[in-house]
This record gives C-alpha cells, structure tokens and sequence, in this order.
C-alpha cells in the first residue's frame, strides 16, 4: 500500500543508494553494443532498477530522474505500467497517457500499434527522459521506447526485462543499516533511537532494510510516543510472513475502522493516485474526513505523499 500516492505536495527526502545512483549515472555514458560495432545506436538507452515491491526502486528510479531532469530538456514523461491492485496495465493505454501528457491528439479507433507508435514519434528528437514504473514484461515496455539514442528510458521491474537490447541493470534490496535507521529517525525523531541504537539496528533488521517496511514502522512508533523501538522489534518478530506484509498488518490493525476503510478503498483510486476528494467518494465520507485520514496516512506511512 505504500505505492499508493496521495496527491498533495511536499518535501522529497531520499536515503542510501548513492552507489546504485552512481552506477546508474555511468551507464549512461557507457559505450552500448551497437556503439562498439561501429553503428550508431538506433534506441533509447534503457536503464533498468529491478526489485521487489518495497524495496524503493521507484524512489531509486524517481531520485535519478529529478537529477537528469536538467540534461533532458525535451522533459520528463511517467507511465505506470501496473495497477495498484497488480494488473498489468494495458500498453496500449498508457501510450494514451503518454500521448496526452506530450500534448498528442489521438486518433478514434487508434489500436495499440499505431498509438505506440505515435508515441515513439513524439519522443523522437525531444531528447526527453521517459520513466516506465513497474513494468510487467518487456512485451509490455519494448513498445514505448523512443526511436531515439538521445532519449534516456529509465525502467522499474521486479525482475529482468529480457528481450529489450542493451539493457542496464540495477537490482536493488534492503538499505544499508546506517540509511535505513536514517530514515526510520524521521518518524520516531533521534531520541528513541539513540537510548537504544541496539534496538533500532534489530527493528531495521527485521523490516529487511526494505524502505517501505521501515517507512510503516515508524509510522507505528510516531503514533505512540510511548512505545520503543524494542516493543516493535518484538512485535514484529512474533509474527509470520515477510518483512513488508508484517509491518503493514501491524499498521493497517492499529488504524480505527472508519480509516482502515478509506485505506482499503484507495486500491481503487485512479493511477493509484488519490486526494480528499476521490477518497471521500470511494469510501462514502466527507471530504474533511478523508482528508485528515490521508493526512495521519502520509505521517504513518502507510502512503506516500506525491510531490
């Protein structure tokens, strides 16, 4: 559920992978495989950040994006390519978001052919920056990637794209223990880290340094200033499953009924993105309401805030 966006602005802050960002940044100055033959490359460089759900590979894919923005100035263009319930998306729809986004009028009756290729004619000499976020399959991606060497696309998967060329990848697992106590002290602020800095490595421990996972603990602890770092650490230890379904279930427990509700039904939200008012009508509350809820799940952590 942390994928879930809440459109409303704010600070963006990021944590660790300084060597995936930089590994990141020198593929894209690196000689590719049509480049070593001679010829120049025909494509888009892919770059890809592969991981599981939870892990940041999206705010991995968005932290290079913003420092790129500068070098692309045909602009940034995003498709999500997975549902927040976990279908796939269909390609030829988000090319139709993707046109709408680069100002393209689509044809009536267009098929996904003609509307991937409008797209890749759009791209093409823009020197633009395209961000493909969760991507199922190369089947899927392969047809949105621009015509153009001088187009960047930078890819989010679980796994490995293969059958797209070229392709540079970036797996991504849990933070380092240093980044991911980092982070977790923006919840719980220093205090109740630093009377037990024991506890805390244990606590980012069994979150499996994965930022989502630590992102709900500390919203845990930030709602009970009377809890410590160890009584979370223990909870979560006592319980089965992975590290990010754990900690999601202790959040999700705590919440009372009218807001678990409103979670729940933000799976539903359009392009996984929600505010006030689009909450307020799938849970059928007010819209003070739902906004004050978004708000508490922005500070738990249970969703992410879209700057």
């Amino acid at each position: 559920m942390t994928d879930q966006a809440v459109a409303a602005a704010g600070s963006r802050q990021f944590f660790g992978r300084q060597r995936e960002l930089k590994a990141l940044r020198a593929d894209i100055e690196r000689t590719g495989l049509d480049t070593l033959t001679g010829r120049k490359a025909p494509r888009a460089r892919v770059l890809l950040i592969a991981g599981k759900p939870g892990s940041g590979r999206t705010s991995l894919a968005e932290e290079l994006t913003a420092s790129l923005a500068d070098r692309y100035p045909g602009g940034v263009f995003r498709a999500r390519l997975t549902e927040p319930g976990g279908d796939p998306v269909p390609t030829a729809r988000a090319a139709q978001e993707l046109l709408a986004a680069l100002g393209v009028a689509e044809p009536p009756g267009a098929g996904e052919e003609e509307l991937t290729e409008l797209v890749r004619g759009a791209l093409a000499g823009r020197r633009a920056l395209l961000l493909l976020d969760d991507a199922v399959d190369a089947e899927q991606a392969d047809p949105l990637i621009p015509d153009d060497p001088d187009c960047l696309v930078v890819a989010v998967s679980r796994g490995p794209l293969t059958g797209i060329p070229d392709v540079r990848p970036c797996t991504v697992g849990g933070l380092d223990p240093k980044s991911a106590i980092e982070l977790l002290t923006t919840f719980t602020g220093t205090v109740k880290v630093t009377v037990d800095p024991q506890a805390a490595e244990t606590l980012v421990e069994e979150c499996g340094g994965l930022p989502a996972a630590v992102v709900l603990a500390g919203g845990w602890l930030a709602g009970r200033p009377k809890a410590s770092v160890a009584d979370l650490a223990k909870r979560l230890r006592a319980r089965a499953g992975d590290p990010l379904t754990r900690a999601f279930l202790l959040a999700h427990e705590a919440l009372p009924q009218p807001a678990a509700r409103i979670l729940r039904f933000l799976s539903l939200a359009p392009l996984g993105r929600a505010d006030a008012h689009t909450a307020s009508a799938l849970a059928g509350c007010s819209v003070s309401a739902a906004a004050t809820t978004l708000a508490d799940f922005v500070r738990l952590g249970l969703v992410r805030e879209a700057g």
